[in-house]
Formats: structure tokens, sequence, C-alpha cells
């Protein structure tokens, strides 16, 4: 069993606390992200789950069994880090099968597991060589490999890409998770890239100093994020985000730019302080003249869309638009956004309203 429940956790260095109170239920053979900026705690809760780290209270829970005293070799968890930490004068089959070794595996078995995971990982014609001799996407694939021949009931990821390039990101984020499906563990990744979380989690747990801020599907938290700062940190590009009043039927934006609300209305909060939310990507050109006038700061052009940074309301915003844009920074464009997909937020507690 390889279900995770962490119950009222909580991590102290001294007098100072890191983690207060986490509390989340990891399903058997679930794909969950931790995610957060820098310092928030997720890598070490994780190397908690993983017995690296001392639990100052509360219980973490491993299939059926209390893990707090139990050693990282008795948890029946393997972990890939950061660094891939390879020996560099064995061989990939013996690097993955050394673990094994250790555990005094017989030699037969050892070699059947390290095949296994090989074809898995596509590392079969490697077998022989040492880590000198590959690149750095396949050393990571030998570390991952060295944790799949263990067959634990957890796989523990503390941000595995971070030393790759950004083609090769991309390529091991899909094989990362192509191997999940395949081998269905229930799996823990930590990771500050809020993309690596979109794209590879069943579930992503959005941490912000030591406490979780929300916890649901890539999809929930991007169309209904529960507070700015999960709006703010989930998607790329960021949310914009405008401070304003707002009215029975608009939001009246810090500056004097009105927004109709539309269907969305003010939901009885008229004028309370909000912030209102706007994806890059639910506004549309409107005809000249009409809808905002937004100025141009910078066109960027990806191909399959045209991202342009304008200055609404005395903010900058990011606008993505499909079709090609011919105007010119400093020119003046008329948007119009999209009220059926607008996000309104408390200013003050920043709760969604």
């Amino acid at each position: 069993m390889g279900a995770v429940t962490i119950s009222d956790v909580r991590k102290s260095f001294g007098t100072i606390e890191v983690l207060h109170g986490i509390s989340v239920d990891i399903a058997e053979g679930e794909f969950a992200v931790l995610v957060g900026p820098s310092g928030c705690g997720k890598s070490t809760l994780l190397r908690m789950i993983a017995g690296l780290e001392d639990i100052s209270s509360g219980e973490i829970s491993i299939g059926d069994r209390v893990v707090n005293q139990l050693a990282p070799k008795d948890r029946d968890i393997a972990m890939v880090f950061q660094s891939y930490a390879l020996y560099p004068h064995m061989t990939v089959a013996e690097n993955m099968g050394f673990s094994l070794k250790l555990a005094g595996v017989p030699k037969p078995e050892r070699r059947k597991r390290v095949e296994e995971a090989a074809a898995i990982l596509g590392l079969t014609d490697y077998l022989d060589r040492q880590p000198r001799q590959l690149s750095g996407g396949q050393r990571q694939r030998v570390a991952m490999g060295r944790a799949i021949v263990r067959k634990p009931a957890v796989f523990l990821f503390d941000e595995p890409l971070s030393n790759l390039d950004a083609k090769l990101r991309v390529q091991m984020r899909s094989e990362i998770k192509q191997n999940h499906q395949r081998l269905k563990t229930t799996t823990v990744y930590v990771t500050h890239d809020q993309i690596e979380a979109m794209t590879m989690a069943d579930r992503i747990v959005v941490m912000n100093a030591g406490r979780i801020e929300q916890i649901g599907s890539p999809l929930e938290l991007y169309d209904t994020p529960a507070n700015l700062f999960v709006a703010g940190f989930i998607g790329s590009p960021a949310m914009n985000l405008l401070t304003g009043v707002l009215e029975a039927d608009a939001f009246v934006a810090d500056g004097g730019t009105r927004i109709a609300l539309g269907s969305a209305g003010a939901r009885g909060a008229a004028g309370r302080k909000a912030v209102l939310g706007i994806r890059s990507e639910h506004f549309a050109l409107a005809p000249e003249g009409g809808g905002l006038q937004a100025r141009i700061l910078t066109i960027e052009p990806t191909g399959s869309e045209t991202q342009v940074v304008l200055t609404l309301a005395g903010r900058d915003i990011v606008a993505g638009f499909r079709e090609r844009i011919a105007a010119r920074p400093g020119d003046l464009l008329s948007i119009q956004p999209q009220a059926e997909s607008f996000h309104l937020f408390d200013a003050e507690t920043g709760a969604r309203l």
C-alpha cells in the first residue's frame, strides 16, 4: 500500500517554526506535486516523508504504518535528488543495482530488475557505460532507474530536472509522467516550477511560507484559484491583477478605468475594495476605439500566439492573441476583456469572492 497521509505536521528549527500544521492525503498511485516559491517548506516536507528530517509534531503514514520513528531504509520509499549522485567508477548497470546488492538481493534477481528498469527508461544500450559517457538526461534516467529497481511503495522526487536545459526538461517531464502511468507507483514530486506542476500532477499542493494555500487538480487551481497567492503563482504568464473598488455591475480600477462585470456582478459586494484577475488569454481585440484603450509596451511573438505587454489602469498587463498584431510599441490597442472569465478577490484578505 503506497498511500501517504500527512496529519498536522509541524517542523521547527530551534524557536523558528517553518511548517505550520501541514495536512494532506495522497492516494495510492497518485502523482502529487508540492509546488511553491523557494523557502516555502516543500523540500523540508519531502525530506520528512523520506525520514531525512525529524518531525517536530504530527504524523506521517505510508500505507497503514506511521513512519515518524522509522529510518529511511525501513520506509519503503525511493528518492531521486536534484543531483544525480552516480558512482563515477561504476557502470550504469552497477549504479542501478547497487542498492539491491547492499540489500543482499541475489545477482540473477538484481540483473533481472536492472534490465526491466533499463527497458522502461530506454537505457538498455547503455548498461555497460560509465556516467561520464552519458548526457545529462541519460544520467537522470539512471538515477530514476536506481529508484525503480527497488520497487518501492512511494517515489520521492526533489527537483530532479533543475540541472537540465530547457528542451531536455520538457522531454524528461513527459518521460517521468509516462513512467508513472506505466508503473502506477505513488509519487510525491517537489518543484518550484509551476509549469512542471501543471503538466505532470494529478493533484497539486500549493505551499507558501510553510502553509498550504490550496490543493486541487491543475485545472481546478488554474480556473478557480482560492486566493491571490495561487492566482498569481499558477499560470504562465501570471494572472493580471488590478486593484480597485466594486460597483453593482462594474469594477472601477485605481485611476478610474471602469470595467463592466457582466453576469459576474459584484455578488452583493458593491463598495468593497477588491482585486480583479484576468488571464492573458481572456482578452480579445476590439474594434478600433471600442473596448478598453491600452498602451503597448512590448510585443512578443511566440509563433502560436502573440503576447502583448500593455499599460492598463496604471498597471502593466499581458494579453495573448492568436491574431497577428500590426501595431507597434507606443500605439494604443483596443482590447475587450471577457467578463465571464473574471476572477474577483477581496483586497484585504486575498480570498476569492
